[in-house]
């Protein structure tokens, strides 16, 4: 069915959307904090996207609609924004629940090893693994930013709680766009490496902008509550 990746979509959003009105969570206050944060983080990988699908991975026409935008199909834009919206939503209410928050003092010494994932990404690039390559260095990206602005989520407990479920996130999305499958791959551009039907690299790629999106949507709140 060509709607099929719109449905999808549409499921991913409707659990998070209607729940932000949820009274003790109330996410859609949040609203204001976590669109921005969506929308910045959003607009380097639809361009990372746009720049690769022809060659490190395409679309089948089976499952999307016709409709094209800088050669991605609506659905695919739509992802950009559903999947993170649900995390954010699911961030929240790990915030209410895991309140025991604590800091994670040897993750300070850790992170220093994980910014090298940026020198390995230029590396696996020009050796042809250019998806491998990239997504290192958005993740290492993602490590350095969380530490300049001062975020430190990674230094959370409740971060790697987190991570588990943007990780349950991974294997039920990009599960379902490689099962179908809804989208293709260039093996060339890859390690090769699956979990079941997903590319190794799509947990990183998957990672980076969940992990992205939070820390700016962190920031803009605390900006705010500053004000």
């Amino acid at each position: 069915m060509k709607a099929e990746y719109l449905l999808f979509n549409l499921l991913i959003l409707a659990g998070p959307l209607i729940m932000s009105f949820e009274k003790q969570i109330r996410f859609a206050g949040q609203w204001r904090h976590a669109w921005p944060a969506i929308v910045l983080v959003a607009i380097p990988y639809i361009i990372w996207d746009a720049l690769v699908t022809g060659s490190h991975w395409w679309f089948n026409e089976t499952y999307t609609l016709d409709f094209r935008l800088a050669k991605l199909p609506i659905e695919e834009w739509l992802f950009f924004f559903t999947m993170p919206f649900a995390a954010l939503f699911s961030w929240e209410v790990i915030k209410f629940y895991y309140r025991r928050d604590r800091k994670l003092r040897l993750m300070r010494r850790v992170r220093y090893g994980l910014y090298s994932l940026q020198l390995a990404g230029l590396i696996f690039f020009a050796n042809g693994k250019e998806y491998t390559g990239l997504m290192l260095i958005f993740l290492g990206a993602a490590f350095i930013i969380d530490r300049v602005l001062k975020t430190n989520l990674l230094l959370r407990s409740r971060f790697f709680i987190y991570l588990s479920v943007v990780i349950g996130f991974i294997f039920i999305f990009n599960g379902y766009l490689t099962w179908r499958p809804v989208v293709l791959y260039g093996e060339a551009y890859q390690l090769g490496w699956r979990v079941g039907t997903i590319p190794i690299e799509d947990f990183g790629y998957g990672i980076s902008l969940i992990y992205l999106a939070t820390i700016f949507y962190e920031k803009f709140r605390r900006l705010r509550s500053v004000n």
